[in-house]
């Protein structure tokens, strides 16, 4: 019902951002009038900031259309390598042209199934771009995806990982980030343990709950408070009729949404004003960086209700994994079986989401790996996002992951 609701509501306000938009177009274009009168940028901005806070935002594009190879220009286009229900395998391609390809070092990229799109991963993947032959997971809106293709457990996407890692070689390299990096961990593992021919050469983690009992974070806690019971009943909701998934149960993004707000109210709260203020003030460029950051932000999906309650179970209730004690598919999750998978681990001095210590609880796990085939790093002053994005992930941590790639490649 509450889904419904949403829907309903958004359907009200639709001739109201249309309203508003007109009129932001009325009091801002050099060729109205309008735009000339000493309220015109006052009113412009209130009203485009009334569609920015009301309007649902897409699924943003990765616009990725070139790299720079050696120096070179070289176009870049995306392939569907895999094409599952839950998720697409996508090829970032390089085209060589008539010049002989390189024979870089093949990642895959596994992006996190919570909340906001595999774009969010947008500069981690151009900066891998130069130096690795890249796929990435791009999980699919659940919402979009019908009751024929059945639900999708936790137990689903540890599958889908090995499927991925298998189609790819043994030469793959495989990066993990945030929530991933527990079903990334227990698909290498399971491989390891089945002693199957594809095995990775390196396992990355940046920013993962591992073990999510170590420096537990507001995300932690609200897991640990609120009993199983307390989610399926609360968060859960049927996907309305006008999407392909109607009747499927989901988290929806919506929620979701408000759940990351709700984090930092006053942040958010801030950075709209401060909107505001550039656009009445005629800073174009400040006001382009808000609508480029929230136009990624507020685009989210819907996430499988089984994975989702599999997760909080498994994840963050539990601790399953540090416990020793995760089963998939009857078949216990066992870290010390993986030897010839390179570790590093990743970690952000400032991270609030992902507690100091959680993604480093993987060495404690995988002790068949060699030391001199394990690293660590915490990098001081660096956030949740800035693991993967911006200046000094591109600066300090991505040279680290680059090079770990070609000692162990």
């Amino acid at each position: 019902m509450l889904y419904t609701l949403h829907e309903m509501s958004h359907a009200a306000l639709a001739p109201w951002q249309m309203w508003a938009s007109m009129n932001a177009n009325m009091f801002s274009h050099p060729f109205s009038p309008l735009s000339y009168s000493p309220l015109s940028r006052k009113i412009a901005a209130g009203n485009e900031l009334f569609v920015r806070i009301t309007q649902r935002y897409h699924k943003p594009e990765f616009g990725i259309s070139e790299t720079l190879v050696g120096g070179t220009a070289v176009a870049v286009s995306e392939e569907v390598a895999v094409d599952k229900p839950f998720c697409q395998l996508l090829h970032f391609k390089r085209d060589f042209g008539l010049r002989k390809g390189r024979a870089d070092p093949k990642v895959l990229l596994v992006a996190p199934l919570s909340g906001h799109h595999a774009t969010l991963l947008r500069d981690t993947v151009r900066t891998l771009l130069p130096d690795h032959d890249v796929y990435v997971t791009d999980w699919v809106d659940a919402r979009m995806v019908s009751l024929f293709h059945g639900p999708f457990h936790l137990d689903d996407y540890v599958d889908y990982v090995r499927e991925f890692i298998t189609f790819l070689g043994p030469e793959v390299h495989v990066i993990s980030v945030c929530q991933p990096t527990v079903p990334v961990l227990a698909a290498i593992a399971l491989m390891a343990d089945a002693d199957e021919r594809v095995k990775p050469r390196t396992m990355i983690m940046m920013g993962g709950p591992i073990d999510a009992r170590r420096s537990p974070t507001a995300v932690n806690n609200l897991a640990t408070r609120k009993p199983h019971s307390w989610f399926k009943s609360n968060v859960i909701q049927r996907v309305p009729a006008k999407y392909p998934g109607f009747m499927r149960q989901v988290y929806p993004g919506f929620l979701q949404h408000m759940g990351f707000v709700a984090m930092n109210p006053s942040r958010h709260a801030d950075a709209h004003q401060d909107f505001y203020n550039h656009l009445v003030a005629g800073d174009g460029e400040s006001a382009e960086a808000h609508r480029r950051f929230y136009d990624e932000y507020n685009a989210v999906l819907d996430m499988p209700a089984e994975y989702y309650l599999d997760t909080i179970k498994t994840v963050f209730q539990e601790f399953s994994l540090p416990k020793g004690r995760m089963f998939v598919r009857e078949q216990l999750v066992r870290p010390q079986a993986i030897s010839k998978t390179a570790l590093l681990t990743i970690e952000g001095e400032l991270d609030d989401i992902s507690g100091n210590g959680q993604t480093e609880a993987a060495h404690g796990l995988c002790t068949g790996i060699p030391a001199k085939k394990r690293e660590h790093y915490l990098a001081p002053g660096v956030g949740h996002y800035g693991i993967f994005s911006g200046r000094r992930y591109r600066e300090m941590l991505y040279p680290r992951i680059r090079d770990f790639i070609r000692r162990h490649a």
